[in-house]
């Protein structure tokens, strides 16, 4: 049974230039979805409302030339770029391999140490800029013959009629008709509101401040996490230049703590990074322009519609304590992608609610197994009781001791099964 779709409200969305998948926001989900079925035969559009930059990503190391927003890849996240033929370019730019983690317990004794020696692997993972990741998917798309980039355009309305395609009408004019219609525009969709997909959500009452910082110490390629009774504080380790050591905070706070930390002036914002960070790396000496954004868990019942389906962030948002979401939506894009061609082989249409149905039934599970996880994390550390805290502290010694458990945690962080 087909969905009734919205309609445009001048009327009927008129019959548009013919695609086999119209993906709707060009990041790092949606450029990466359409370099992932590029070259296979098919006509794919690529539509961001945003202008998309063209020039070059800054050179100088700096608290000023990095990215605010980073991603802490997994090496599954990393393989995948590389199939892409994404990765090397971004590899040629800069990233931070890191190859430890320490975990600490704000209130108790509780630490946990991760190295990627105890799996056999190189790396727990790469601390990339956003930006690197979207100048090299969009490099790759820009060079697929078979991909139309639209932009900027905005996605106006989009009507699905009894067994034609969808037909997607932009504010720019362009009308497109196509079988799939990919949901790739962010926590906020558009395309899963038009369509009146279900969610589950709910508001953590924190905003996560965001900034790079130069420490006095070498992060030694070391991610440090310490879960505080507010909020958990992350530094993540990024490349540094001349003896100068940087990294880039989320630093996630209860609502009514944050207004004053984006206030101070930069000094009294690194003392007090100081103090919530122990001074793992000595001491704050800069901190570059903060930025904030609320914290939401959000999870579409659905993803799939006929001839619609969401990726990413816009059919999932998690908690960052792990930094998990970008992984989550790179694998959501590698299996709708791994979808779409094997169902062309089989001469089913991209917009198949059965394909559709097979790309939900393998990602739901992990995603929500990942997202349950997230939040049972936060909310355990946010528990003052001293039972509470005795337990989870003797929790975390005893998962250090136990190498077997420990190595499978790593594992499953890393993304490798």
């Amino acid at each position: 049974m087909r969905r009734e779709l919205p309609t445009s409200a001048d009327g009927p969305v008129p019959e548009g230039q013919a695609y086999d998948v119209v993906v709707i926001g060009a990041g790092i989900a949606g450029a990466a979805l359409a370099a992932a079925i590029s070259d296979q035969g098919l006509r794919i559009a690529l539509v961001e409302a945003a202008p998309l930059g063209t020039g070059e990503l800054p050179a100088t190391i700096d608290l000023a030339n990095f990215d605010h927003r980073v991603s802490a890849l997994t090496p599954r996240s990393r393989e995948f770029l590389d199939r892409l033929e994404a990765w090397q370019p971004i590899a040629n730019y800069r990233h931070l391999p890191y190859q430890h983690m320490t975990v600490w317990d704000a209130e108790g004794t509780g630490r946990i140490e991760f190295d990627c020696s105890e799996v056999d692997a190189p790396a727990l993972g790469h601390i990339v800029e956003n930006r690197a990741i979207v100048d090299a998917l969009l490099a790759r798309v820009l060079e697929a013959k078979d991909v139309t980039l639209y932009n900027p355009a905005r996605l106006v309305s989009f009507e699905q009629q009894a067994d034609g395609p969808l037909q997607v009408l932009l504010d720019n004019g362009e009308s497109l008709a196509t079988s799939l219609l990919v949901a790739a525009d962010g926590a906020q969709s558009r395309v899963r509101e038009m369509a009146g997909f279900e969610t589950r959500e709910w508001d953590y009452g924190h905003r996560a401040i965001v900034a790079t910082v130069e420490v006095e110490a070498s992060h030694e390629d070391t991610a440090w996490q310490r879960f505080l009774p507010s909020g958990p504080l992350a530094l993540l380790p990024l490349p540094g230049d001349r003896g100068r050591h940087y990294c880039s905070i989320v630093w996630s706070l209860q609502e009514g703590l944050v207004d004053g930390l984006l206030q101070q002036d930069d000094s009294g914002f690194c003392r007090e990074l100081e103090v919530a960070s122990e001074r793992c790396l000595g001491a704050v000496l800069a901190c570059s322009p903060r930025g904030a954004f609320p914290l939401r868990q959000r999870h579409a019942v659905d993803y799939v519609l006929p001839g619609i389906a969401l990726v990413a962030d816009a059919a999932h948002t998690i908690h960052p304590l792990a930094g998990q979401g970008i992984n989550l939506g790179l694998q959501d894009v590698d299996v709708l992608a791994q979808e779409i061609l094997a169902g062309g082989e089989r001469g089913s249409d991209p917009g198949d609610i059965d394909l559709l149905r097979r790309y939900q039934r393998r990602r739901k599970s992990e995603n929500l197994l990942m997202m349950a996880a997230m939040d049972g994390f936060k909310r355990l550390f946010e528990q003052q009781a001293l039972p509470v805290r005795w337990l989870r502290n003797v929790g975390m010694r005893g998962v250090g001791r136990l190498a077997p458990l420990k190595q499978q945690i790593i594992r499953h962080a890393m993304g490798i099964h």
